[in-house]
């Protein structure tokens, strides 16, 4: 087990890099909170299991097909302790954004019994959302007739719990555990007491926490949670779909076909025990068992490290963009119960503007809205500049990020 990351041999798993952009200047990559890059040990696990036993799982009766079915299973089965919980209470998507969707669908489904929502329910989520876990929310308000409201954000970007009332009609509570606009960690304990209290089901949109620091669903007592591969080191096109085994015994589909059923005939279907029973079709097998190998690879250098070295990425960006006159932060100014997404502003110069000029020195990060229009406008700024570190990224990256905001400045006279 690595204690301590040592960035010098993760880089080397990761050939891209060590590319060049832009007529030779050295790819700085601060984009991983929209998608990270992915470890040799990956795509080397995706190509064994196309060039080696690629067949259909679950269906097949064949050596390979037993093979693959192994490996697909296998994988779900270590994806799951990832995350604190059990192979059957893992369904694959093919993104968070289908997860939460494929939750917000089933909960609006009379045959979900007393988890149903219906009208006079309401539905709470927070202004810090990304559009992923708000707006599945808004449609099963305007298909149920249930109340849409939500927790307001402080004026760091962190949602307030003392903003909002939970009442005995709130049925369904989803926040996220980790803003990607301004990195503020939930207080999940809380934030789920609360939901509990009340006899409300608990939602996690984890994207932003499972790839960056230890969590367990089970022992956060979450009812759902989701989250996505390609932010975690994995392929892109799988999702996870995580749910307490009671409540998913006790849900309809959401996709129905092949793969999913127990029994089929002209007059009814009855369907598969859970997990298959949400996995209608043919599954993402290789991105699957990629994913597998990118939980394998995160296990390895240990998840408190991970934590530590993106902590301590994260304090220093802090530190020296705010010492840059016209730079201001959008969310926590220090690394204390926050993640590794740094959204900022720049007087004077655009966000897009100051994304083109930084990518003309190499350097990659993410400008705009990010997919959470809301807290951008709640934060009183239209856009902002967002640099995200994970585990390959270092302080040597930060200094080029910090000068190329100077060299903005620069080029647009604003200093």
């Amino acid at each position: 087990m690595i204690t301590t990351l040592d960035t010098t041999a993760v880089r080397a798993d990761f050939p891209i890099l060590s590319r060049t952009v832009r007529e030779g200047r050295p790819l700085v990559y601060l984009d991983s909170g929209a998608t990270s890059q992915r470890p040799l040990q990956v795509l080397d696990a995706e190509r064994t299991f196309l060039t080696e036993y690629n067949a259909p799982v679950h269906r097949g009766a064949y050596q390979i097909a037993e093979e693959a079915t192994d490996a697909y299973e296998d994988a779900r089965d270590a994806i799951a302790r990832f995350v604190g919980a059990r192979g059957h209470e893992i369904a694959f998507t093919k993104n968070a954004t289908e997860a939460l969707n494929e939750v917000a669908f089933i909960l609006g489904d009379p045959r979900s019994g007393d988890l149903a929502v219906g009208e006079g329910d309401e539905i709470v989520i927070s202004e810090v959302e990304h559009h992923a876990n708000l707006v599945p929310w808004q449609e099963l308000a305007l298909r149920t007739g249930a109340t849409l409201r939500w927790y307001t954000a402080t004026e760091d970007g962190r949602i307030d719990l003392d903003s909002l009332e939970l009442s005995e009609k709130t049925k369904v509570v989803a926040l996220s555990h980790q803003s990607n606009v301004t990195g503020a960690q939930l207080d999940v304990d809380e934030a789920v007491r609360r939901a509990h209290a009340v006899g409300a089901l608990f939602v996690l949109d984890a994207c932003q926490s499972v790839p960056h620091m230890p969590v367990d669903f089970r022992a956060l007592d979450v009812d759902f949670a989701a989250f996505s591969g390609h932010k975690m080191l994995g392929p892109n096109g799988v999702g996870v779909l995580y749910g307490k085994a009671s409540l998913l015994d006790a849900l309809p589909p959401f996709l129905t076909g092949g793969s999913m059923i127990e029994l089929v005939t002209m007059e009814k279907t009855t369907f598969a025990e859970v997990p298959q029973r949400f996995e209608a079709g043919t599954q993402m097998t290789s991105q699957v068992v990629g994913l597998g190998a990118a939980v394998a690879y995160l296990e390895n250098l240990g998840m408190d490290a991970v934590a530590a070295h993106e902590h301590d990425l994260t304090a220093y960006a802090l530190e020296q963009l705010q010492e840059i006159e016209g730079v201001r932060i959008i969310g926590p100014t220090t690394a204390e119960h926050r993640g590794s997404a740094v959204s900022f502003v720049v007087d004077g110069i655009h966000p897009h503007d100051l994304g083109q000029v930084l990518d003309d020195q190499g350097i990659c990060i993410r400008v705009g809205h990010h997919c959470a229009w809301p807290v951008h406008r709640c934060l009183g700024v239209q856009a902002t500049a967002r640099a995200s570190f994970y585990i390959y990224n270092t302080r040597d990256e930060v200094d080029a990020l910090v000068a190329g905001v100077r060299h903005a400045q620069d080029f647009f006279g604003t200093r």
